[in-house]
């Protein structure tokens, strides 16, 4: 058992519980340790039903609840072993080697926007269908998402 010493005590909440006096920590080690790397979730993910049957592209958004950035660095999937990511300026678009998730904020992959290119696919698409992505984050473990195929000209509801 750990000895606690009058200036440690001192700094400590004192809760009485049950006619016993207790001493409690605000947040254990664990939990600050835990705070400070990326906690990263997927939603909003599409592929729309390519016209083309060589190439398509792909729409989602990582959510990073954590208190540490992290970043996209690579993703993969059965459908396609060609897969860049890209961003958007002006009507130029340009590949990129890695796409940052702000702590606390998101990474939106969106029409217009930053995006996924997948090329060279082993079949076209339907509409219906779930294609298996697997992120990669430089900090973060892989992170697998099933995404569906959806018509074409399909806009998500913001």
């Amino acid at each position: 058992m750990r000895k606690t010493t009058a200036a440690t005590a001192a700094t400590l909440p004192l809760v009485l519980a049950g006619g016993l006096l207790l001493l409690t920590g605000c947040q254990s080690e664990k939990d600050a340790l835990a705070s400070d790397k990326p906690k990263l979730s997927v939603s909003g993910a599409y592929l729309p039903q390519p016209a083309m049957t060589d190439m398509a592209a792909a729409y989602l958004t990582v959510s990073n609840d954590g208190g540490k950035a992290d970043r996209l660095t690579k993703v993969t999937s059965p459908l396609s072993g060609d897969i860049t990511m890209h961003t958007t300026e002006g009507s130029q678009m340009k590949h990129a080697a890695a796409l940052d998730v702000p702590a606390k904020g998101e990474l939106k992959l969106a029409r217009g926007g930053t995006h996924l290119m997948l090329g060279k696919l082993g079949h076209k698409p339907k509409v219906g269908e779930k294609i298996e992505f697997t992120l990669h984050f430089a900090t973060a473990g892989p992170v697998k998402v099933k995404v569906p195929v959806e018509s074409t000209t399909f806009r998500p509801k913001d």
